[in-house]
This record gives structure tokens, C-alpha cells and sequence, in this order.
């Protein structure tokens, strides 16, 4: 939601610079955005409850509404694992489900990140499809890919948390060969402290880094040079790392489930998340074959380019128009 949030507004504002932007913040995340300069038609204010937000369209980024927007409104849906699995504690599910029901209720249109989210949307929320937009999240174009030797290196990008499937990565991966590294790019979320446990536990814990929490520089550096991105995760909305990992020229593995298999169909490996054997199996197969590596990258590429995040700024741009005409 973060990555998303920066680059739509961001995009949106280059597209629009006749335009006016205001960027409402809620009080606890103020102090962290003035760090970043804002441009020139943007400018911030503080989202308080008791007030209406000024502006003649509010969108809300984050799949939430405040209690009080102006008379048109937005919202943006990323997922809605809250609803259908365990992967966070009771209380954030609570709150979280309870924020998304209000916040369909009350938009008058929705922007669903994929078709998987705009289904879950109509079918748990039970919103008419006459209110639902679909707008892929972006990727930037990489205008120089180089030439630099790829590592004998799986990556993985996302949090360390039990919906990312980390366990079932770890077990395929030690079936890969001794000179082969997984890379565990990511900050620590719900369920790591059992992750790292596993970790320390497998077989091939000495070919394991950890490397926590990366800058947007070292995350290009890892896309540049790894050998491959393997993302079998058991529920996303999207799946933003895949789609950057197709830019950067990186043959990915992931999940033929979720919206990753909307994202990835085509131009990746799909693979059963829950089938240890099958995750292996694609990644030794990608390894060995020079030939369906270059393919991936070839149509990777291809994905990556048609989602860029100007063009999804010009969809969500042609959302809003739908309600001022």
C-alpha cells in the first residue's frame, strides 16, 4: 500500500500539472512525510476526523474512508485476506475487516488493484459490480538492464510473515544445488518469529540471508543480479514484487492462485503453493534451462511493460472523471 500510495499520487501529479493535489495524512504519519518533497502542485494536510477534507474528489488509498469526505469519493481495495485467512492477529482482522466494510459501503466507485480483489470485494462485500473499477498497480520501465552476470541466487521479496509461504520456500530450497543462495529480502511481520525458527532448523540454513528491510537502491541492485524471483505466496492482491522482478529482467516463479495468477499467467512459472515438491521442482527446471529462462525474461518484459505506473495513474484518472461528468 506504501509503494503504491507514493507512486499513484506521484504519477497522477506529473500527469496533472494544471491541477491542484492535496495530500491528507493522518497525525501519526505527519512527521514522516515532511522528510519527502512533495511536487510542485501537491501540498499536505492533516486528516482529521471532525473535519470534511477539502477538494472536490476524496480518494482513499488504503481500502478506508475517514467519517466525514466531500460529496464525490474513491477508495482502493488491495486485498481482503483479513476476511478469508489467518494471516495476521484477531484484533487487526477485526479492525481492518470492519474499515474495508465501511469504506465500500460508503465510496461511490472502487478501485480493485486486480480482477481477484474486485471479485472478493463483490462477493464478501457484496458490492454491485456496477461500482467496481479494476487498475493494475505499476512498475517504472528499467532503461538500461545492462549486461551484469546473474548470481546463483533465489530471491524473495516481501515481508517475513506467514501469508508469504516463507517455510514451504525454505523446504524446496534445499532441494536446489550447494551453490545456490536464497535471499530473504523483507521486514519482519506476523508469524516470523516461527519463520526464522524454521530457518534455523533446515538443512540449508548456511546458504540463507536474511537481510531484513532494503532501500528502493539495494532492491534494484538484488532485482539486477539474482537469478531468479520465486514468490509463492498463499493470498495476494497483487503481488508488486513480481511485476518488478519482470522489469528488471528476472524470471519469476509464483503461485497459480490468488491474483498471482492474473499478475504472472503467461509470463512466469505457476506453481501449486502448498506443493513443496512442485515449488522445487519449477525452480531446479528454471535453473537448468538456459532456454525458458531467456523466455521468461522475454515475456516478463513484455508484462512489466504494459503496466507501468503513468498508465495506471491515466486509469485512475479516467475513474475520477466518471464522476465529475
Amino acid at each position: 500500500m506504501g509503494v503504491y500510495s507514493r507512486e499513484i499520487l506521484r504519477a497522477l501529479a506529473g500527469l496533472h500539472p494544471g491541477q491542484r493535489f492535496l495530500w491528507y495524512y493522518r497525525p501519526h504519519r505527519v512527521w514522516r512525510a515532511l522528510q519527502e518533497r512533495l511536487p510542485e502542485n501537491c501540498s499536505r494536510r492533516i486528516l482529521w476526523d471532525a473535519w470534511v477534507p477539502s477538494g472536490c474528489l476524496f480518494h482513499g488509498l488504503n481500502q478506508r474512508m475517514p467519517k466525514r469526505v466531500p460529496r464525490r469519493s474513491v477508495v482502493t481495495f488491495h486485498d481482503l485476506f483479513v476476511l478469508t485467512g489467518d494471516y495476521s492477529t484477531p484484533e487487526f482482522r477485526r479492525r481492518f475487516a470492519a474499515q474495508a466494510r465501511e469504506a465500500a459501503l460508503r465510496a461511490d466507485l472502487i478501485i480493485c488493484v486486480s480482477q481477484f480483489t474486485a471479485g472478493q470485494v463483490r462477493d464478501l462485500l457484496h458490492v454491485d459490480p456496477s461500482r467496481l473499477r479494476v487498475v493494475w498497480h505499476g512498475v517504472h520501465p528499467v532503461r538500461e538492464l545492462g549486461t551484469v552476470a546473474r548470481d546463483p541466487v533465489v530471491l524473495h521479496v516481501g515481508a517475513l510473515q506467514k501469508r508469504k509461504n516463507i517455510n514451504r520456500l525454505v523446504d524446496a530450497f534445499e532441494q536446489m544445488s550447494s551453490d545456490w543462495t536464497l535471499v530473504l529480502a523483507g521486514a519482519y511481520g506476523y508469524g516470523a518469529e516461527e519463520i526464522l525458527s524454521h530457518i534455523r532448523q533446515s538443512r540449508a540454513r548456511n546458504r540463507i540471508r536474511l537481510l531484513g528491510y532494503v532501500d528502493d537502491q539495494r532492491l534494484q541492485k538484488l532485482y539486477q543480479t539474482a537469478g531468479m524471483l520465486v514468490f509463492p505466496s498463499l493470498d495476494e492482491g497483487f503481488g508488486i514484487p513480481v511485476l518488478e522482478a519482470m522489469a528488471h529482467g528476472l524470471p519469476v516463479i509464483t503461485s497459480n492462485g490468488s491474483a498471482l495468477r492474473e499478475v504472472g499467467e503467461g509470463a512466469a512459472l505457476l506453481v501449486d503453493p502448498e506443493n513443496t515438491d512442485e515449488i522445487a521442482g519449477a525452480m531446479r527446471r528454471l535453473a537448468e534451462d538456459e532456454g525458458l529462462r531467456r523466455d521468461l525474461v522475454r515475456k516478463g518484459l513484455s508484462r512489466a511493460a504494459a503496466h507501468s505506473w503513468v498508465e495506471a495513474a491515466s486509469q485512475t484518472w479516467r475513474v475520477y472523471e466518471q464522476l465529475w461528468n
